[in-house]
């Protein structure tokens, strides 16, 4: 069985895209949960990725510690992961690698925080392009393919690398065009990614380093988390 290594589910957006596509394509696999911890992230870390980040899959011998390269390693076992048809599948492969190498200023002023609500302060110019652009790829998608996914009528790789955008639009209220706020409804709708937020709802720690991105970005508006406990470390 798979074996996927994640941190914290509030935070951790890159953690969410490989196991959003397990869950929705019920493909087996075991759940590792790590705590970001500040500085000892990398040593505690690297005991199961040679990187020290996350995500990392494990597969009997074989490791696999990027999130697109786990995304293309399962789909060598399971040809659900891609859409049938050529044309969707190669649109598709665009897709994520443009979000895993783009849409930089969207990460930097909008990180990943699923449990809170916050009011940006004035957007750049740089996420407003990063707005316009994420509207034109996610509207050519359901307009070619039909929707109500990505790439078709099923959930595959391309909507699991654009859920943490989905957290991302709810958390920020970020103002897109009412197709794309309905796909991101979609997603959020999706029986995985409710399970993801319910989980990350629950956890009653947090990490410094992440919760400062609150205040430069925005005003905290309100915070649904489950409260903090007596006991918890920055990063629990």
């Amino acid at each position: 069985m798979y074996i996927l290594h994640i941190a914290n589910k509030n935070y951790s957006s890159w953690s969410l895209r490989p196991w959003a596509l397990l869950r929705a394509r019920a493909i087996a696999f075991r759940e590792e949960l790590h705590f970001f911890d500040g500085q000892s992230n990398e040593v505690a870390f690297r005991e199961f990725s040679p990187s020290a980040r996350v995500p990392c899959l494990h597969d009997g011998a074989t490791t696999v510690w990027d999130s697109l390269a786990i995304i293309e390693y399962l789909a060598e076992h399971h040809p659900d992961v891609w859409p049938v048809d050529s044309s969707a599948r190669a649109w598709s492969r665009c897709a994520c690698a443009e979000m895993h190498a783009g849409f930089a200023e969207l990460r930097n002023q909008c990180s990943m925080n699923v449990g809170v609500r916050i009011r940006l302060h004035a957007p750049t110019e740089r996420l407003r392009s990063d707005l316009r652009r994420l509207e034109e790829l996610w509207s050519e998608g359901l307009r070619r393919f039909d929707g109500p996914w990505l790439a078709g009528p099923e959930f595959t790789a391309a909507d699991a690398y654009f859920a943490p955008v989905a957290f991302r639009i709810q958390t920020y209220e970020l103002p897109l065009d009412e197709p794309c706020r309905s796909y991101a409804g979609r997603l959020l709708g999706h029986p995985a990614l409710r399970t993801w937020e319910a989980q990350a709802l629950a956890e009653t720690g947090r990490d410094e380093a992440h919760e400062s991105a609150i205040p430069a970005s925005g005003a905290l508006l309100a915070d649904l988390r489950a409260r903090p406990s007596s006991t918890a470390t920055a990063a629990a």
